[in-house]
Order: C-alpha cells, then structure tokens, then sequence
C-alpha cells in the first residue's frame, strides 16, 4: 500500500517556483487557542488528500470482492457439518415466465447463463457446479391433467432418477456411477396445486488409468459427489420440472436456501 501512495503523491520539485516563493520559510507557531482550520491548506496538501480519499474508496470495494471471494471458497470447500462462520444470506429474487407459464425465486447473486439446453438456467457465479434449471413437456406430445399422472411420488422418483442417468451417461472408459433417491414428497402449494418434490444424490467414480493392464494400476478416485433436487408441477398440459443442482458438501451450507427455492416453484395458467 505504501507503494501505491508513494507514486500518487505528487514529487516536490513538481511544484512550481511561483508556489515555492509564495510558501513563507517559516511560519509562526499558532496558538492552541486558535482552530486548526483557520489556516488555508497548501496545493500539495489538498491533492494529498484527495488523492488519499479516492483510495479509500476504492480500497472498500476491493477488500469486500476479496472477503465475498474467500469465503466462497471456504465454503464451497468445506467438507464438514460444522462451519466456521454462518455465511451472510444473499436473499432471493423472483423469476416469472408469463409465456410460458411458471414461477420461481434464486439467490440473488446467481446470473442467468443463455444457450444452456434448457428454458432458463441460472447458476452460481463462484461455484460452477451448483444450478438452476427449469424444463417443461410440450402439450402436442403428452397431455398431462395433475401430476398424479406420473404415479405415487415414489415412481415419480423412480423415473426422475432415470432420467438424470440417462443425461450423465458416459462412453469413457472406467466410469462408474452410483445413484440413489434420498427422499420422494408431495405438497399441496397455496394455489392449490399439487407438486413433488425429489432428491437424488449420484457419485461419479473414474480411473486414474483405465487403460493399464493390472487391475493395481487402475485406481479408482471420485470425480464428483452431487445433490440433485426436482420439483414437478403440472399445469397448461403441461410437465413442468424445476431442477437444483448442487454438490453435496456446498448443500450441507445451503441446504435452508435451496429449499426455499423449491418451496417458492409455481406453475401458472396461461392464457392461449
């Protein structure tokens, strides 16, 4: 820092002679009875100050991008249950598609990514692999009437879980995939609709060399361990899917948030 001010103070020399001869050699010693500010500061004095003034201010800024950026990474991170701090929570904003007729709030520090598949994703801007998506059935090849049409939540899952496996398939060598449902629910909102709600976890396992010819040099390592949460609404003949995608030891941080965003799915009559 003391870098910074030494090549923004302006050098001595570069005041002019005129000034020089204008600043007395010495000046009486003012009385403590006198306010400080009854004497007119000097040019060089007033740039010092600006100049001091306008680092602070970009000095703020700075440390709280560093701050937000530190603690991103302790928490996306962290492996354990107990964190060292609770997190500042960044609220949440809402999302209404009126064309096409569903609802939904997201942290308000995700950004929207375009070109990504699906009808809108947003996504964590630090922590690439935690998601928002939405996708919906198109009314001219199914003709949903309630969710009930899926079955009990349970087959629900059952097919949700398929679904996310047939996505993830690989043609990698040595890939293994476990998967499994966590939980399967259903809820009745305040509009009345019925919607459930599905949690999955798939851990994703590799070789570090699936081409070697003993079976001790094949070792296998975990590529990714991650929490996927869906909740299904049926409206307009439509299947509506609002998808959260989030690593396991990020969703033990965020666990109250995220289920807040499921809470929040809406479907929504439109009008043809």
């Amino acid at each position: 820092m003391a870098v910074i001010l030494d090549s923004l103070s302006p050098p001595i020399h570069s005041l002019s002679s005129s000034i020089r001869r204008r600043i007395p050699t010495t000046l009486p010693s003012p009385s403590p009875r006198w306010p400080t500010d009854s004497f007119p500061k000097s040019r060089a004095s007033l740039i010092s100050q600006s100049q001091s003034q306008t680092i602070k201010a970009l000095a703020v800024p700075r440390r709280s991008a560093m701050a937000l950026i530190l603690s991103t990474c302790i928490f996306s991170n962290t492996n354990t249950n107990t964190a060292l701090a609770d997190p500042p929570s960044p609220g949440l904003l809402e999302y209404i598609d009126t064309f096409d007729g569903y609802s939904f709030k997201y942290p308000k520090n995700w950004i929207q990514v375009r070109g990504a598949g699906a009808d809108i994703f947003f996504r964590d801007p630090y922590v690439l692999d935690e998601n928002l998506s939405v996708e919906f059935s198109s009314p001219s090849s199914s003709r949903y009437k309630s969710v009930e049409d899926l079955g009990p939540p349970e087959e629900a899952g059952k097919k949700v879980l398929k679904q996310y496996l047939t996505e993830f398939m690989s043609t990698r060598l040595g890939v293994r995939r476990e998967s499994n449902v966590l939980s399967t629910s259903s809820r009745t909102a305040d509009d009345g609709k019925t919607y459930y709600q599905v949690e999955v976890n798939i851990k994703s396992y590799a070789n570090s060399n699936e081409l070697a010819v003993m079976p001790q040099d094949r070792v296998v390592r975990l590529e990714w361990d991650r929490r996927y949460l869906s909740v299904l609404g049926v409206e307009n003949s439509r299947l509506y899917e609002l998808r959260l995608q989030t690593p396991e030891n990020v969703f033990v941080e965020e666990e109250n948030e995220l289920r807040q965003v499921m809470d929040s799915f809406r479907v929504n009559r439109v009008n043809a």
